[in-house]
């Protein structure tokens, strides 16, 4: 085991810097990390020394996987309430970012998926590098895109986000930049220049301009004509009919992708991102707490991350088998109040 802090904070002038600090499991997050981001960005925000917070993460090759989904499939499957408690305060998390009194500048660089687009695209800054690899890939491990998806989502160009949370497609810098994920690209050679610019106390926008480069066409462009003809249907199962109506290569391999991921999970998702087009910030949180309890209690997180993570076979046995299997009364059922424990927020 390594001594080495999960997450570093410290004062340069003026900022506040936050490091993720687990380059060895691509800074994924643990809740630890959780509990001491949170009261230190509430301390950051009170202290009129701190002008912004920048956060980053050591190493090169990821920003944050995502969450410790070893840990939290363990703990689901000897019954420990420590999985519910993390997606709350995960959640909580999230929000107080959204929300945050004073500039919060992500510096996203390397892998950056589930856990990590939390602490990260919910900020009101979000800077990725050349090495950014983006992506919301649950439904292919039984769960859906949380930490905020279901706002950030479907406020995404067209029907990118739905094509985003259906597929888990991956985009690097320019299709991050062209769907909102990120506001700029800086190159990582000058994330350190940017953040002593920040640390100098230029102005936060202006110290972006400074190293902000234009980035090369966003493939995703190319595409968006025809996955808005495709993602803008009114089920999952007319969207896979578009796509194979559409006979091209990206369609064949797109249909083929979303019918790969768990059935339980893609209708649901669907509903999700359809829903939170019209929630405020909050209200999709609370959502995703209710779908995050109806996961953690269904077979295919566990089979899902079995099949990935554990065995990796890629061979999940997901249940029910098919998309038709899906009921509608079972996806309204992961929508539903939970009662005296929905979330709030203080």
């Amino acid at each position: 085991m390594s001594n080495e802090p999960e997450i570093l904070f410290e004062q340069k002038g003026a900022i506040g810097l936050v490091t993720l600090n687990r380059p060895k499991v691509l800074n994924a997050l643990t809740y630890n990390m959780v509990k001491q981001l949170h009261p230190q960005l509430l301390a950051w925000a009170e202290d009129s020394s701190i002008s912004a917070v920048v956060i980053r993460a050591a190493g090169e090759k990821a920003f944050c996987a995502g969450g410790d989904i070893r840990v939290l499939h363990d703990q689901g499957k000897a019954g420990s309430p420590e999985v519910i408690n993390f997606y709350r305060d995960e959640y909580r998390l999230n929000r107080y970012i959204k929300r945050y009194p004073k500039p919060y500048i992500a510096l996203m660089s390397g892998i950056n998926m589930g856990g990590g687009v939390g602490v990260s695209v919910n900020g009101s800054h979000r800077i990725g590098s050349e090495r950014l690899l983006f992506a919301m890939p649950e439904t292919g491990i039984g769960l859906f895109p949380d930490v905020g998806g279901t706002y950030f989502l479907p406020r995404c160009p067209g029907e990118i986000g739905m094509y985003l949370g259906l597929t888990g497609a991956r985009l690097k810098i320019a299709d991050a930049v062209s769907a909102g994920i990120a506001d700029a690209y800086v190159p990582a050679d000058r994330h350190d220049a940017l953040l002593e610019r920040l640390v100098s106390g230029d102005e936060v926008d202006a110290a972006i301009a400074g190293e902000a480069q234009p980035t090369e066409p966003a493939p995703l462009e190319g595409l968006q004509d025809q996955i808005d003809a495709c993602f803008s249907a009114g089920s999952v199962d007319e969207i896979l009919a578009r796509l194979d109506r559409d006979t091209s290569e990206w369609a064949v391999k797109t249909a083929a992708t979303i019918r790969s991921k768990s059935p339980l999970s893609t209708r649901v998702a669907y509903g999700q991102i359809r829903a939170g087009a019209t929630l405020d910030f909050e209200d999709c949180m609370a959502l995703e707490f209710r779908l995050t309890n109806r996961f953690m209690a269904a077979p295919d997180f566990y089979e899902g991350v079995r099949a990935v993570v554990i065995d990796k076979d890629q061979a999940p046995k997901w249940d029910p088998a098919t998309l038709d299997a899906v009921t509608d009364d079972q996806v309204a059922s992961y929508f539903a109040s939970l009662g005296d424990n929905e979330l709030h927020f203080d």
